[in-house]
């Protein structure tokens, strides 16, 4: 996308398509039912026309990893929170909820727990659940499609890794984490190989925050009811990341990146005039 005023009107569209699959669509019985299920497959329609839906944020986990991970400092964090069906692979019960909410593909993706691990350890890793990923879609590739796990804090291994991920095991490019530990913004310029591999695949990098009430240093001010670290640590995260990403000129520098974030791009697309406004008011604080 040639600049940020581009990028937020596409995600308008984006959040506005999401809503239109959310709410403005109706039923039409009769749709074949999945084999092995017995869920009639719901059809969305908008109007009178059936149109295809692909869930994007979808959670999966790789039981061998527990595993390859006893042992490490990543043993016991290679599953997934309950709920949403993210049962560890793709099989009948996942098929008969999407049959029933009327998905017809998830992009399924593993949420990044690796980006502490040493290099020996995130790569054995990362080429196991690539691979495990592959095989799962491989049983239904009309139903199911994934994103590659990469090691962002090793920048050249993880464009290595899109790049094996996409031409050795057929996945649609990446899903990471919104940061990296220690407060390094994936603005950086240190980051740039993977933007790079990323722009010369084209493939949609998948973003979805990770330990976001810590990254975002707001871990004390969300406690008590309500979930806040979740329901506003998460999009808080994806807009600090977005935020970056424009103001550091990493879109000027890879213009024909395809980025999707997860949560409709937290509070980014509600909030453009704000952030025009701040430049407009303090140029000396916008340099790029």
């Amino acid at each position: 996308m040639p600049n940020r005023r581009e990028f937020l009107r596409n995600v308008a569209g984006a959040t506005a398509g999401m809503l239109l699959l959310g709410r403005g669509v109706s039923d039409a019985g009769g749709g074949p039912a999945q084999a092995g299920s017995a869920t009639k497959r719901r059809e969305v329609m908008v109007g009178k026309r059936r149109v295809k839906t692909v869930d994007v944020h979808c959670h999966v986990s790789v039981p061998e990893a527990t595993d390859l991970l006893k042992g490490t400092p990543l043993e016991g964090r290679s599953g997934n929170n309950p709920g949403n069906y993210d049962d560890a692979g793709l099989g009948p019960a996942r098929l008969q909820e999407m049959d029933k909410e009327g998905i017809d593909v998830q992009a399924v993706s593993i949420n990044a727990f690796w980006y502490s691990a040493d290099r020996d350890l995130a790569h054995r890793l990362i080429d196991l659940q690539n691979e495990k990923l592959a095989a799962m879609c491989v049983t239904h590739p009309d139903r199911f499609a994934a994103f590659a796990s990469v090691a962002m804090q090793f920048p050249e291994l993880a464009a290595q890794q899109l790049e094996e991920g996409v031409k050795r095991w057929g996945l649609r490019g990446a899903a990471i984490g919104g940061s990296v530990p220690g407060g390094e913004e994936l603005s950086s310029p240190k980051f740039d190989p993977f933007w790079a591999k990323a722009e010369e695949l084209q493939v949609p990098i998948f973003v979805h925050p990770q330990d976001s009430a810590i990254q975002t240093g707001i871990r004390n001010r969300v406690q008590g009811n309500g979930v806040l670290e979740n329901v506003i640590g998460n999009p808080l995260e994806t807009t600090i990341f977005l935020s970056h990403m424009i103001f550091e000129g990493t879109l000027d520098r890879f213009p024909n990146l395809k980025i999707c974030a997860a949560h409709g791009g937290g509070y980014l697309p509600s909030y453009a005039d704000r952030m025009d406004h701040g430049c407009f008011v303090f140029p000396k604080e916008c340099k790029k």
